[in-house]
């Protein structure tokens, strides 16, 4: 899948689609209106941090910018994902299964490597969301609050806050990510 393509022609359609000028978006999401025409012609690899300015500025999910229209089953390969990268490819966001307004929630495969953080921006308000460690160690700050979690442990947190996610232990952290978008 080529990432960049598919949130050139996202990023265009929802600005289009809630009839907003590039500078009107620009406003709305913090992101200026060069990066925002860059985006939208596919010349920029944006970070997550962007999109989810972008996501939060629109008052839309972070997979309705990055992911492609699919059918009524849907299997998603690995090796099919190109991944949304952060802190220097430390940090590794799959997007797996898009936002549906009639389900109210998207989900990721997130692998972060030996030293890996992100800083999350806090999402749209009312949004909750559910982790899942596989393997590793997650140190998760929300409000500046820490956990330490371990394989197979799991936390559900409001994630309309500043929250953080930091690989814990030696070797590599995957979890999988689910937000809930409530109302």
């Amino acid at each position: 899948m080529d990432v960049n393509g598919v949130v050139a022609a996202n990023v265009k359609a929802i600005r289009e689609r809630k009839r907003l000028t590039l500078d009107a978006a620009a406003a709305a999401t913090g992101v200026s209106r060069s990066m925002l025409a860059q985006m939208e012609k596919g010349e920029v690899n944006p970070t997550i941090s962007v999109l989810w300015k972008i996501a939060n500025g629109y008052k839309v999910s972070f997979t309705s910018l990055v992911e492609d229209q699919r059918g009524p089953v849907d299997v998603r390969r690995q090796a099919d994902i190109q991944p949304l990268e952060e802190d220097g490819g430390r940090y590794l966001n799959y997007p797996l299964f898009p936002f549906e307004e009639d389900k109210g929630f998207e989900s990721y495969r997130i692998v972060i490597r030996e030293g890996g953080s992100l800083e999350a921006q806090p999402h749209l308000k009312g949004a909750r969301e559910y982790v899942t460690v596989f393997s590793g160690a997650l140190e998760l700050t929300v409000e500046g609050t820490s956990y330490r979690l371990e394989k197979g442990d799991a936390i559900r947190f409001q994630a309309d806050v500043p929250h953080a996610y930091r690989g814990a232990g030696p070797g590599d952290t995957e979890l999988h990510m689910l937000i809930y978008y409530q109302g």
